[in-house]
């Protein structure tokens, strides 16, 4: 059956939620036509001339890249500079371009996963994450007797659901009292009078997003006038996603040596794999961060890493670094590019397309010297 671009959209998106991605990103599908049917993907880094022409070569319908074409937005798309021509010789190919960025960084497994992944790292974490929706507690006080019917309206109203549980609530009885007072309309005794009830305390959980509805369903169905709740609001708690992993190796390697597994475990590039500390120093406990990651050299030392592999170093952050973090800079484009292989083999096994990764190099370093200057 074929597929549609519309379908494998979908499919990724699935896989690299857009909420996911950083307020200034610009992810999604780019080039292409959703009602056109899709046969065979293409995954890269860069959407540059070259891969497009390697792209046309395996006669790709969709071109997947982790860097977006146009970030800063455009006014044109005309063939008159390098951006451009990439758009027009994607429609000459009849492929579409599709981009997933620091979404793919913070999904979970994502770029980070796959760097980890490749170097031997187990027990991953993320270095930065994402906090989880945030949630309201629901505590109210209920007859007894009406404690189910009013867990059943709080559930359809979107409470009481935890993962892949719903009608999720803790209950605990006791006795209210409380007296009515003139003007009211008691459900339960008479004005003037002191009134006990068995009652039912109920605390279920709610997406914030929810508080409106949650509460107009809960007041509707409780038989008292005025019930007597509780509406809190939850602290932050970290979920799954998130920039960047931390795990540990499965045996304690120095310094040295572990730059010699991530060379070994990432595609050659001109400008190799550097460190920085002390080459005989132990370490096990390791964070990672595909691209340029030296804006979270802080979370790293926080996390408890012994070293943090990541790309594009800078020299003044480096220098500055917490006092026992040791670096590993293996560029910013080898360190993404395990990820390609994991995205093309998830969007396999979700749709039926043919899935393939890009080899080209598109690192913009070329050559490398070392100097022997003294």
């Amino acid at each position: 059956m074929p597929v549609r671009l519309a379908d494998v959209v979908a499919a990724l998106d699935a896989l690299y939620p857009p909420s996911l991605a950083a307020d200034w990103d610009a992810v999604g599908l780019v080039v292409g036509d959703p009602d056109a049917v899709v046969r065979r993907v293409l995954f890269a880094i860069d959407p540059v001339a070259q891969v497009v022409t390697e792209a046309a070569e395996r006669s790709a319908d969709l071109l997947v890249t982790h860097h977006p074409l146009y970030l800063r937005g455009t006014t044109s798309v005309a063939a008159t500079n390098p951006k451009g021509r990439v758009v027009h010789r994607l429609l000459g190919a009849r492929c579409g371009l599709f981009v997933a960025h620091t979404n793919a960084d913070a999904a979970s497994p994502g770029v980070s996963d796959a760097l980890a992944d490749a170097i031997g790292l187990v027990d991953l974490e993320p270095l930065q994450p994402v906090p989880m929706q945030p949630l309201d507690k629901l505590v109210v006080y209920v007859p007894t007797d009406r404690a189910e019917l009013l867990l059943d309206v709080l559930s359809a109203a979107g409470a009481g659901a935890i993962g892949d549980y719903d009608r999720c609530a803790w209950t605990a009885t006791g006795e209210g009292t409380f007296r009515p007072l003139p003007g009211a309309s008691p459900t339960v005794g008479e004005v003037g009078a002191v009134v006990r009830v068995a009652e039912t305390r109920l605390e279920v959980v709610l997406p914030r997003r929810l508080r409106r509805p949650v509460v107009r369903a809960m007041r509707a169905a409780h038989p008292y006038e005025e019930p007597a709740f509780d509406l809190l609001e939850l602290a932050d708690a970290p979920g799954p996603e998130g920039t960047g992993r931390v795990g540990r190796l499965p045996e304690p390697v120095t310094l040295e040596e572990l730059t010699r597994v991530v060379a070994a475990a990432l595609p050659a590039t001109p400008v190799g794999v550097r460190s920085s500390g002390d080459p005989l120093r132990v370490v096990e406990r390791i964070a990672v961060c595909g691209g340029a990651g030296d804006d979270l050299l802080v979370e790293a030392a926080r996390a408890g890493a012994d070293a943090y592999v990541t790309g594009d170093l800078r020299h003044h952050p480096s220098l500055e670094a917490p006092e026992g973090l040791a670096l590993v800079d293996a560029g910013h484009w080898a360190t993404e590019w395990p990820w390609l292989a994991d995205a093309a083999a998830r969007l396999a096994d979700a749709t039926t397309v043919d899935t393939a990764v890009s080899t080209l190099v598109t690192d913009p370093w070329t050559t490398h010297a070392r100097s022997t200057t003294p």
